[in-house]
């Protein structure tokens, strides 16, 4: 097959699980074409692959813990590529593939319609109408606009894979709303991840080990820092904080002996595969990479995203971790980490989630379901 992947560039675990997918493609045999922007299209450059430039979609932007949805309408707006339609057609009947995989990145999904050719499109949410709830009313009337415009394409596109775990164990099912017809296309894959657990070499890390994942948008640093203030409270705790590409570690001083500070790191599987719990935001791929590792979650969703506060709620509700505020103390999150490394149900739970997504092995799943969909339409046209 030749397949073109297309990735919405905010949120790089967009981006990681599409890596996981071209990895067992290539694999396989068949042809990958990315498409992404942004951080998104340096992090496939950086593993190795090569990547198209395409127009970006959405521009997220926010401080102090929180998302600001009005500035990331403006700013979305403001860095729109109004040329980006053509030249996106251009890109794919140039490539000419078999099928397009789109990643929550609608511009290319109309675009594979357009060509007619056929699309499958990821997605960990299909209720995006919940970010323009209690804004206003004209971003009520754009999220209602939001709501048609995206009903539309679910009812269009091939199918719907959902890189999550099946009902009843799906982490991000708070996020999902499907007409009938729509149902009938849901293809739940299980997590979509790049390296396999049996496949990980453990870290020689102090036990027991915490690795805080909290980084990337620089309104998430006060959070990177209470991590920090929570290690101090006892050192019996070891933990290890991974900094994202916008904080730089050498501005943090004393940092005390049961804390390892890390700058951004492309591979966090090892240290994944060597804690007893991970501190997260509320992103689900990085939800699902602990998960299949059989980690418990400390979630700090983003104040003001709906789709990550209610992963967390998920987290918490099926005893896989703990939700967390922005605003509690470091004493607060303190005894909840001692309360995952203490209570063994936790563990318990999320060995069972790591034992299922070998099973799953999604993206095994997603491939061997393409090969038989292009296999379907090649037969359908010789008849």
């Amino acid at each position: 097959m030749k397949i073109v992947v297309l990735i919405c560039g905010e949120g790089l675990g967009h981006t990681s699980r599409c890596l996981a997918l071209g990895k067992e493609f290539l694999a396989a045999g068949h042809k990958v074409d990315f498409g992404a922007y942004g951080y998104s299209k340096e992090m496939i450059e950086e593993a190795g692959y090569s990547a198209h430039e395409i127009p970006s979609e959405i521009k997220l932007v926010g401080k102090a813990g929180t998302l600001d949805f009005t500035g990331s309408v403006e700013a979305t707006l403001k860095n729109a590529d109004f040329l980006g339609g053509p030249k996106l057609l251009k890109l794919i009947r140039d490539i000419g593939p078999d099928l397009v995989i789109s990643d929550s990145y609608y511009l290319g999904t109309l675009a594979a319609f357009t060509l007619r050719i056929p699309v499958y499109l990821i997605i960990n949410q299909s209720n995006m109408e919940e970010f323009f709830k209690n804004r206003g009313v004209a971003l009520r009337i754009l999220g209602e606009l939001t709501r048609k415009f995206y009903t539309q394409i679910f009812e269009k596109v091939d199918k719907i894979i959902i890189p999550d775990y099946p009902l009843p164990y799906t982490v991000c099912k708070k996020n999902l709303s499907f007409t009938p017809k729509t149902q009938e296309k849901l293809f739940y894959s299980g997590p979509l991840v790049k390296e396999k657990y049996e496949e990980v070499e453990e870290l020689p890390l102090k036990k027991p080990h915490v690795v805080s994942l909290i980084g990337g948008f620089g309104y998430r640093e006060p959070i990177f820092r209470k991590v920090l203030e929570t290690a101090k409270l006892d050192l019996s705790i070891n933990y290890t904080l991974i900094s994202g590409p916008s904080l730089d570690p050498s501005k943090l001083a004393d940092l005390p002996e049961n804390v390892q500070l890390l700058k951004f790191i492309k591979n966090t599987y090892p240290y994944l595969r060597s804690s007893e719990a991970v501190i997260a935001p509320g992103g689900h791929s990085t939800m699902m990479e602990a998960l299949s590792f059989g980690i418990p979650i400390l979630s700090f969703p983003d104040k003001g995203h709906s789709e990550q506060e209610k992963n967390a709620e998920a987290i918490e509700e099926e005893g896989y971790g703990k939700m967390l505020s922005y605003s509690a103390s470091p004493e607060v999150l303190l005894e909840c980490v001692r309360e995952i490394l203490e209570d063994e149900k936790y563990r318990h739970k999320t060995e069972k989630l790591r034992r299922l997504a070998i099973e799953l092995d999604g993206p095994k799943a997603v491939r061997e379901m393409l090969e038989k969909e292009v296999q379907k339409k090649v037969r359908e046209k010789a008849s």
